[in-house]
């Protein structure tokens, strides 16, 4: 730890700290990338030497300083590599998403005029290839995996490995211009480019520097006392600020391991061979596998399912309380340590969260019964409340003040201020320098002084100091009657039962609130499998009456649990429609990483929530799609509209006041 304490002088670009990794800690491990079936391992030793090879390949091919380069794939160690090469040779990296298409594609790397673009295989290859002609810039693209790129005009097109071939052939002439670009590197010079999922419109490049980066990195570190020997998996994309700064940021600070999984579909096993000490999800990840364990657990034998339930009884009662800390009876702990034993700690082994020291959440707001399942396992789950334009970091949870319906207090270093209509503005070391090519955009996020406006709308608690999160500011709005409408609220509590996916509060301005409801094809499905009944489609399942009823208790719960609240009691769902096809990214109702684009789905659904208001018992309606392989087309659907119960309760209680 002596190493980590010193100060950032000297340490002021993510080559900076390569170097200094590269030398106190050589021989540790600081990449490992499942390839086959087998853990390939670079030393920090190895690395650096990996990505000076590219950076002189990259000067070979003639990047210049302020050059922006694209980098498009899956978590990769060569992927990683590539921002910092590019950052060495005074380039700026400017990762995407890998599973947009290619005309948000063509949007971004215009947009930032990138010359370069590195990507992970073919894929990503054809996807840059289709829009080249839109791309005035772009004049040379880097392809890692060779696999069906062999008879491809190389004209442009170059290997990954024969560019840092390349670069080594040539080091002895161009290391002096290598080394001179990497000394003018300082703590005001740009270190990233992330664009913002776009949930009200066009992406927006949001620029970091060099301080934003390894401010927000150190602080963060020393606030969770990592170290050199934590293990992280990256499996999130790379295009995204949590990814960055985690598998780049604090990885590159600290001096950790970062592994790789092989790919989507090996995540879940990748997970639990390395079994990580430090560790990040968003609520769906920790969503699914809640779900999963769920429906294992329905195929267990008697005996199992009744030793689970009363252990995990037990954990729900004291679990919380021994993580932080606080007292609690000799009888129940010895309960708790045989619960450990027996289901507790297998259970965690299985998740691949045996390990884990520290764990955040955040993206979005978790279930509390979810968080809570997971602390009560002994797992020090914690919520961060954080966005690009912060370098992630706003407000964090200390051990010991962790809280399912707070997102704790200011991170180190990071002033916040609440304005006059609710809405959360901060300033940090990790306040972005401002949106590429976008001074109007700027101007109306950041002020003179520093301060930015996130668009939350949440308040600070009395005697804890916590921040609580209402909803965006601009989705916070009134009932027709002057009660508030809060739609994040209610829909998170739709979200903890397994076999809701996604939903969406309409109510703004009305009498009443209405809903849309996906269900997760996984868990329905299974309990479709279970119970013999045969569907041909989601839309089949979707549709189906049981399903209908079972999702219309979860609401019927819901509306209970909200009704208790008197500030947000106007907000209960009086009907809801299931609907025929899940929100999809491709079709532009949800961001990439994956925020509802409500004003979106709004116009693209009018006809089913005009039905919702009108009194109609069904709607039939058509909606176009888009396949994997691009083509459009259209389902139709003739939607059940089902009538909710709704509590009274809270309106008595205001009345009376």
């Amino acid at each position: 730890m002596a190493q980590m304490q010193m100060g950032a002088e000297g340490l002021r670009s993510l080559p900076a700290l390569l170097q200094r990794n590269a030398a106190q800690y050589a021989n540790a491990p600081a990449y490992r990338e499942k390839e086959f079936g087998i853990w390939q391992c670079w030393t920090w030793a190895e690395a650096a030497k990996e990505i000076e090879a590219l950076a002189l390949g990259l000067l070979n091919l003639g990047v210049n300083e302020g050059d922006f380069v694209a980098i498009i794939g899956r978590n990769r160690p060569y992927l990683y590599w590539s921002m910092v090469a590019a950052q060495a040779v005074g380039a700026v990296p400017v990762p995407l998403y890998q599973d947009a298409v290619a005309e948000e594609m063509a949007y971004v790397l215009g947009h930032c005029g990138a010359r370069f673009v590195i990507v992970g295989d073919q894929e990503q290859a054809d996807k840059v290839i289709e829009i080249q002609d839109q791309l005035h810039q772009f004049e040379h693209m880097i392809y890692l995996d060779p696999r069906g790129m062999r008879k491809y005009d190389h004209t442009r097109l170059h290997q990954f490995s024969h560019v840092q071939d390349q670069g080594r052939a040539a080091r002895d002439e161009l290391i002096g211009e290598l080394t001179a670009r990497q000394a003018k590197l300082d703590y005001d010079s740009t270190c990233v480019m992330l664009y913002t999922s776009g949930t009200t419109g066009k992406p927006k490049g949001v620029v970091l520097s060099n301080r934003n980066v390894i401010q927000s990195a150190k602080n963060s570190a020393e606030f969770d006392n990592l170290t050199q020997a934590e293990n992280i998996l990256s499996y999130l994309p790379m295009a995204w600020v949590g990814d960055f700064i985690f598998s780049i940021g604090q990885a590159y600070w600290c001096g950790f391991c970062v592994n790789c999984p092989e790919s989507a579909d090996t995540m879940m096993t990748d997970l639990r061979e390395i079994g990580p000490t430090y560790f990040f999800a968003p609520p769906r990840v920790f969503e699914g596998q809640l779900t999963n364990v769920m429906i294992r657990m329905e195929d267990a034998s008697a005996l199992k399912r009744k030793m689970f339930h009363y252990f995990l009884a037990h954990a729900k009662k004291v679990g919380g309380d021994i993580l932080d800390g606080r007292s609690v009876g000799l009888l129940d702990r010895a309960k708790y340590a045989l619960g450990n034993l027996l289901v507790y700690g297998p259970l965690k082994d299985t998740l691949g969260y045996g390990r884990i020291r520290v764990g955040y959440t955040a993206g979005e707001a978790i279930g509390p019964e979810i968080f809570d399942f997971y602390r009560s396992l002994g797992i020090n789950l914690k919520q961060l409340y954080g966005q690009t334009e912060a370098t992630v970091f706003i407000t964090v949870q200390p051990d010991g003040e962790v809280r399912a319906d707070t997102v704790g207090v200011p991170a180190p270093e990071v002033e916040i201020k609440i304005g006059d209509n609710g809405e959360i503005y901060y300033r940090s070391p990790g306040t972005f320098v401002e949106y590429y090519n976008n001074p109007e955009s700027t101007a109306s996020t950041k002020d003179a002084e520093g301060w930015v406006a996130t668009g939350d709308a949440g308040f600070f608690e009395e005697g804890s100091g916590h921040l609580r999160i209402i909803d965006r500011a601009k989705d916070v709005g009134k009932m027709a009657d002057g009660a508030m409408f809060a739609p994040k609220y209610v829909e998170n509590k739709l979200k903890f039962y397994p076999d809701i996916l996604e939903a969406v509060l309409f109510g703004n301005g009305r009498d009443r609130c209405v809903a849309f409801i996906n269900i997760d094809l996984t868990a329905v499905g299974n309990w479709a499998e279970r119970n013999n009944i045969a569907y041909a489609s989601y839309q089949e399942l979707a549709g189906h009456p049981q399903v209908l009823a079972s999702i219309r208790e979860h609401v019927n719960e819901v509306n209970k649990s909200v009704a208790e609240d008197p500030m947000l009691s106007g907000c209960q769902v009086h009907r809801f429609v299931v609907l025929h096809k899940e929100l999809d990214a491709d079709d532009g109702e949800m961001t990439r990483t994956r925020k509802v684009r409500r004003r979106i789905v709004e116009e693209k659904f009018a006809d089913i929530i005009n039905a919702l208001y009108d009194g109609s018992e069904k709607v039939s309606t058509v909606t176009e799609v888009t396949y994997e392989d691009g083509r459009k087309g259209s389902i139709r659907a003739t939607l059940t509209i089902v009538d909710a119960e709704v509590q009274p309760v809270a309106a008595q209680k205001v009345a009376a006041e």
